[in-house]
């Protein structure tokens, strides 16, 4: 290959290196026809980029990059390697378990750069699957949050459809929590102090 094609190749794998926050390093060597078209349909449907590369060309992309986690992964750039590219962090790795339980032998996984961190061997996959997204993430917590406030009102909820209206409990449930205190009446001015009568000067003698 051409210094100028080797140059373009490299540059159009940094390309995609900045384009996605993740990728996987896989073996996807021995499908056949049939299994290579199920694979690139399933990977495009859900939203990841496969392609095959050189080992020498993509290990020089990396180095590039200079990031120390990534070159973690170069060990394995060996034999046949196809990268996954991916904005979701486990949409490969669930791809692959579902194609892997379907009968299918590859891809495996090598290795892969996942949120910022390096996953080395195939005894990856199983934890690579169960990493969550952002997104995934901020829902649990949103869920957990919602929990404890919904299960008060459907207990508030059920525990009304049950009662009748007389049921005093069913009344403290609908009933206000705090109740304005009656104003409490003036107490009746006191009436005021009568003067004492002047006492009467002694007459003079």
């Amino acid at each position: 290959m051409k210094k100028e094609l080797k140059d373009q190749v490299i540059e159009s794998i940094s390309a995609l290196l900045s384009e996605y926050p993740n990728f996987y390093i896989t073996d996807i060597a021995g499908l056949n026809a049939e299994q290579t078209t199920k694979l690139r349909r399933t990977c495009f449907e859900q939203k990841v980029k496969l392609t095959v590369v050189k080992n020498t060309l993509f290990g020089i992309a990396l180095k590039r990059i200079g990031n120390e986690e990534m070159n973690q992964l170069l060990p394995t750039l060996e034999g046949n390697t196809a990268i996954m590219y991916t904005e979701v962090p486990n949409a490969p790795a669930k791809l692959i378990k579902k194609l892997l339980k379907e009968g299918f032998e590859k891809p495996i996984v090598k290795g892969a750069y996942v949120q910022e961190c390096a996953f080395v061997g195939t005894d990856k996959l199983d934890e690579l699957a169960a990493i969550k997204s952002k997104e995934e993430l901020i829902g649990d917590i949103i869920a957990m949050l919602q929990s404890p406030a919904q299960r008060v009102i459907s207990a508030l909820e059920n525990a009304s459809e049950g009662l009748g209206e007389d049921d005093p409990i069913a009344k403290a449930a609908v009933k206000p929590a705090v109740e304005e205190a009656p104003a409490a009446e003036e107490a009746p001015a006191a009436p005021a102090a009568e003067e004492a009568p002047a006492a009467e000067a002694p007459a003079a003698e």
